[in-house]
């Protein structure tokens, strides 16, 4: 519910799980959630993380090249389909390849 709802109760999105063993629900989410916990192992609460961390993960993740995007990465499409306005407002930008950290170091302060 706290991610659904406004800090004025109000409804703002609605989440929708996957059952765990369906993977044709996830689509290419799952390569993500692959990612994700490389750098926040399985059994961590995710709630222990900042926005800032948050944002953190998705521009290493995102700037991780794909196979899936022709060795293209997230980051770089998005550039190419999305206002720049958008991306530096969700803080989002560049991390050269050979700086990304898809470990829990990456999050170590």
């Amino acid at each position: 519910m706290a991610l659904e709802t406004s800090l004025d109760g109000s409804l703002r999105t609605k989440i929708f799980f996957c059952d765990p063993l369906a993977s044709w629900q996830k689509g290419k989410l799952d390569k993500n959630h692959k990612y994700i916990r490389k750098i926040i192992p399985k059994g961590i609460c995710l709630t222990d993380y900042t926005p800032q961390d948050i944002i953190l993960i998705t521009n290493h993740i995102n700037n991780t090249a794909r196979a899936s995007f022709n060795g293209r990465t997230p980051f770089e499409l998005a550039q190419l389909l999305l206002d720049s306005k958008l991306l530096e407002l969700l803080q989002l930008h560049v991390i050269e390849s050979d700086k990304i950290i898809l470990t829990p170091k990456l999050l170590k302060h």
